[in-house]
């Protein structure tokens, strides 16, 4: 059922937690965490279980606090420079039922105080599965030209991550799709409002940003060969 999750509250909570990341504070404002950010965020996963087949029935919304579609509130830190242990954000990812960690095909809400935005694609994928999506594109270049130009995803969506400087390994310096092909991450990025966010129809309005991108993910997941 559609309703209201985020308020004006989740963003206070994280512009608070943002300036306040240590431990001490997280645990002295644990229950606020609860309140504000993690019980309706799996409430909305609960009822995405619903509408994401609408999209495709291969992707999964999984309302566990732990190792579901909700993304841990902890950093690693232990390889980064930031050293602060929580994330200032909510993300939510909806992988698809074959992937096993982040780096599966899936789509994406990000919240952040001025930052908040819906994904699809595949950030990082190995290199079997980079070289699996860049052949697609190699063999099957109108159709990626089509799922990737399309006027009404372009007008929502821009194609994001890092790239490759010099051309990939096997694949010719002078083919006309080569920008595409020394992408090293295959994600759209579409921005949303924080009025969105905190709207009865946040739900409803995620799940059509969702569907414009279904031709793009299923070009994806057709080079990934799994099924869409």
């Amino acid at each position: 059922m559609s309703g209201r999750y985020f308020s004006q509250a989740s963003f206070d909570f994280l512009s608070e937690l943002a300036a306040n990341n240590n431990r001490d504070w997280f645990n002295e404002h644990k229950q606020l965490y609860e309140d504000t950010i993690r019980t309706p965020a799996l409430a909305l996963i609960t009822d995405m279980a619903d509408e994401l087949p609408l999209v495709s029935p291969h992707f999964l919304a999984l309302p566990k606090k732990v190792g579901g579609s909700l993304m841990r509130v902890y950093r690693d830190t232990r390889f980064g420079k930031d050293k602060t242990p929580y994330k200032t954000n909510i993300g939510i990812q909806f992988r698809h039922e074959a992937g096993k960690d982040v780096h599966a095909p899936g789509f994406y809400l990000h919240i952040e105080p001025d930052g908040c935005f819906v994904g699809a694609g595949i950030w990082r994928p190995d290199s079997a599965a980079l070289g699996k999506i860049r052949d697609a594109i190699v063999e099957k270049g109108d159709t990626w030209k089509k799922v990737s130009r399309d006027k009404g995803f372009n007008g929502k969506y821009g194609l994001s991550g890092e790239t490759l400087v010099n051309s990939p390994r096997g694949y010719p310096r002078d083919h006309p799709l080569l920008a595409d092909l020394k992408r090293k991450d295959f994600i759209a990025i579409s921005e949303i409002t924080e009025k969105m966010v905190t709207s009865k129809r946040m739900m409803s309005q995620v799940i059509e940003r969702y569907k414009l991108a279904g031709p793009y993910m299923k070009f994806l997941c057709n080079a990934l060969e799994l099924r869409y």
